[in-house]
Order: structure tokens, then sequence, then C-alpha cells
């Protein structure tokens, strides 16, 4: 529905991108129902230092394929982009690594950029799945301006193999306007009401480095535990909670925003997205702990356009475009060039920004979790449950 002024609503505009991504509608008439096809022309005009740095990367063809996250891309920058270079950018959407990581090892993928998390970087270094980045080749990279907390893991034995991309934390989102109890503060909470009083309204995700950490946490255990007895305990909880569940998925704004879920496993983009456009949905950290991560863009050695890989991302690296970007999916950069660029609301906002109290107590993924047996095997369980 669009209002007096003319612009479509946040849920339509996601339902418009959906269709987009399959197929049912062109890309003129979905560049035309949003107005992104106006922005677009209006983003190159406005950067045309950009544009002519993207356009001296040579011929880098016609399409570069970057396999990426839900509502994490700003679809005018990737048509920018194509005004630029003649690239059009396709985008594949994933809801976990591990998925991602299945579809690298078999082949074929014809991805050219891979968005990955910090703990699955040396996984795929150790399986040659992704080759050493030419930073010469990405001039808008600048490795001082990036916390090395966040940095840190695309080194392996000295070399550059991810570029930062975001940081962010995994906490849950709740609707308050459609829950009049006392607001839950951690994951023991979150678990309680999932079985309790908001059966039937509560989302999971389909992504088992979260969805098991979490049940971790509520009974005080490490997010990235591999402690056989540890993970039954987990187990048995998700086992109790699904019967309850509205869903098991990534993808969980939809559901959010049409108020058939009221509460959801969440990632800070999302919460920031969700809070922006519906402000009754709130974004919780569980006091116990928890995620707290960094995305990285790699290039998978078996890249089909390597050339417009490159292009691709160092036009998304420069940091007027990366700000632009970060205003539409509400990640903090970590790029201390890029968040002086970001408006208030953005630099003191509570949800890029936690309490110390509360960030202190996160985890970062751990390696060993993408490739623990047990861990993939309790969430084929609880997904066939």
């Amino acid at each position: 529905m669009t209002d007096n002024s003319g612009h479509i609503s946040a849920k339509e505009f996601l339902e418009r991108l959906e269709s987009y991504r399959k197929g049912s509608i062109s890309r003129r008439h979905f560049l035309g129902v949003t107005g992104l096809g106006l922005a677009t022309s209006v983003l190159a005009g406005a950067m045309p230092g950009l544009a002519s740095r993207a356009r001296a990367q040579g011929n880098i063809g016609d399409r570069v394929v970057i396999a990426t996250w839900p509502n994490y891309h700003d679809p005018a920058d990737f048509e920018a982009f194509k005004a630029a270079t003649g690239c059009a950018v396709d985008m594949n959407v994933f809801g976990s690594n591990e998925e991602m990581l299945a579809k690298l090892q078999a082949g074929g993928t014809g991805w050219d950029i891979v968005v990955a998390t910090n703990y699955t970087i040396s996984t795929y270094v150790g399986e040659k799945i992704i080759e050493e980045i030419d930073l010469s080749r990405l001039p808008n990279y600048d490795k001082t301006a990036t916390d090395p907390r966040f940095a840190g893991p695309g080194i392996i034995d000295g070399k550059t193999y991810a570029i930062p991309r975001n940081v962010g934390t995994t906490g849950f989102c709740l609707n308050t306007a459609d829950f009049d109890g006392t607001r839950p503060t951690s994951w023991k909470d979150f678990w309680d009401l999932t079985k309790g009083e908001l059966s039937g309204r509560s989302i999971v995700h389909d992504y088992q480095l979260t969805a098991i950490g979490n049940a971790l946490k509520y009974f005080g255990y490490s997010f990235n535990s591999v402690d056989p007895k540890e993970l039954e305990e987990a187990e048995k909880l998700l086992i109790e909670a699904k019967p309850h569940l509205f869903a098991i998925t990534s993808d969980y704004q939809p559901p959010m925003r049409s108020g058939d879920a009221t509460m959801s496993m969440c990632w800070t983009g999302d919460a920031t997205q969700l809070h922006r456009d519906m402000p009754e949905i709130v974004y919780i950290l569980g006091k116990e702990g928890g995620e707290i991560w960094s995305d990285f863009f790699t290039i998978p050695a078996s890249a089909p356009h390597k050339d417009a890989a490159y292009a691709l991302i160092d036009f998304l690296l420069e940091p007027n475009m990366a700000a632009k970007e970060a205003q539409f999916h509400g990640y903090a950069t970590g790029d201390s060039r890029v968040d002086a660029l970001l408006p208030a609301e953005m630099r003191e906002s509570e949800i890029l920004y936690p309490a110390a109290e509360l960030l202190n107590a996160l985890e970062f993924g751990a390696a060993v979790t993408m490739t623990n047996p047990q861990r993939a095997e309790i969430l084929a369980r609880f997904k066939s449950a």
C-alpha cells in the first residue's frame, strides 16, 4: 500500500523484493514500483568519483554473483554498481553458514563473493575454498580503520583471506504491542515464553550455531559448547519447544511485520530495521550472554568473475557507500571512517552499541561448532521432530 506521498510501505517493499528474487516480477517492474529506478540514477550522479573508480577496474564483464544474507544489501546500491560498470549483481540469499559451506563443498555454485561469518574463515581456508585477497585491488579498504577484534578472523598465517563487512550481535526481538507481560531479559525467559505464554508465536533460527547456542545459554553453558552432555540438554530443550514454535526460519522479518509472530531470535540489523519501521518491536540481548560476530567479504577460489568480485567489494567498501548500506541494513560496520558518517540515531543506538555489561557476556562463534557432527545432528533432529 502506498501512502499519500507515493511511497510504498516497508512491508510491501519486502513483498515486492521477494517477488523480484523469485522471478515473479521483472526488474523493470520492481524498480518502477519501488522507486529504485529513480534512486539509482540519482545515486550514480551523486557519487561520480565512486562510479569512475568502479569503471577503472576495467572490463569486468556483465555479471557478478554474491552469496549473502536476507535484508543485507540495498538493491539501489547494486543498481548503482551496474549503472557505473555495466555489470549486474545477482544475489543468492541464505540462512546459515553451514548451508553455504555445503554448497561450496559440492562445487559449481558460480559464486564470486561469499559473505561469511568470522568462525567460518579458518575452515574455508583449510579446505582451500577461498583465496587470499589481493589488497592492491581494494583501495577503499583501510585495515587501520577497523578494530582488530573484527578484522582478525580474516587473517590466517599473516595472509588476508577476508575483508570485514559488518559487526553485530544475536539476541531476540519482541513485539511489545502484542505482549503485556513482564519484558523478558534472558534466554531462559525466551524459551520459557516460547513454551508458555507465546506458544505458537515464537521463531527460532534455521541455523545450528544460534539455535543450539541460545538453547545452551538457557542452562548457562557456553554458546560454543561441544560437550556431549551439555548438547544433549540443549537438544531436549529444542525438542520440547518445537511444537510451540510458529516457525524455524532465518528470514523472520515478514512474520514479525505481519503480526503472525510476536518473538523471534534476531540479528542486529533485522532488529534495527524492524524497530525503525515498527517502534513497538524491541531488541533484547540475553543477560546470560550469546553471540557477537563479524561478517566478511570473501572470494571463492572457484569464482568465475573475479575481476567483477574485486570491483563490487571495493565499490561497497567506499566509506560513503558503506554508510549508505549501513543505513539500509542497520548494522554497525566496525570501520571508524564509516561509523563516523552514520546519523546520530544510529551512532547512539543501543541495538548497535549495547551496554558494556551485555556486550562483555557475548562470545564469538568458534570454528569447531561448524564441523561438530553432534551439533549438525541435533539441528537435523530438531527440524524433523
